[in-house]
């Protein structure tokens, strides 16, 4: 159970992503063909507004969620120029979770603020509620504490470095 609860945040981000490209192909769909076969029909404009507001909200959600996973995943990028003892390198490394899950938690505290802020105003197209978009901010920032809390109390074993 723990497995498939902790394999949620990368089945979201994968749909996103299909979810983005949809739209996106549905976005150059609506602009470059049914565009010019309305105005040669001579009918009303089929709206495509909404294409860019769900576009938006997909990309926060995939960016913030995105990084959490890649703190869990230890795939960021990291550049070494120090050369420690492994215990040294282990408190250098427990510093830096420290303070990315101090972000994190920075990212989820100003995310409610927005969210209490902004609960009142609507987007224009689609009139959603713009704490939905910013609740990303509170989502990506709560995983991000957590993935980093986690390697924190419980780094997972290093992976040979080439000299």
């Amino acid at each position: 159970m723990m497995k498939f609860i902790a394999a949620i945040p990368k089945l979201v981000v994968s749909l996103l992503l299909i979810a983005a490209i949809v739209n996106l192909l549905i976005g150059v769909f609506l602009r470059y063909v049914m565009i010019p076969v309305t105005d040669w029909l001579d009918l009303d404009p089929i709206p495509f507004t909404w294409v860019e507001e769900v576009g938006e909200m997909m990309l926060a959600y995939l960016t913030l969620i995105g990084a959490a996973i890649g703190v869990r995943e230890r795939a960021h990028f990291t550049l070494h120029v120090l050369h420690l003892t492994p215990r040294g390198l282990l408190f250098v490394e427990r510093i830096h979770f420290v303070l990315v899950a101090a972000l994190g938690l920075l990212v989820a505290w100003f995310g409610v603020r927005l969210c209490i802020l902004n609960s009142t105003l609507t987007t224009p197209g689609l009139e959603i509620n713009l704490a939905v978009l910013y609740g990303s901010a509170v989502i990506g920032g709560v995983l991000l504490a957590i993935y980093a809390a986690s390697m924190v109390i419980a780094p997972p074993p290093r992976f040979p470095t080439a000299h």
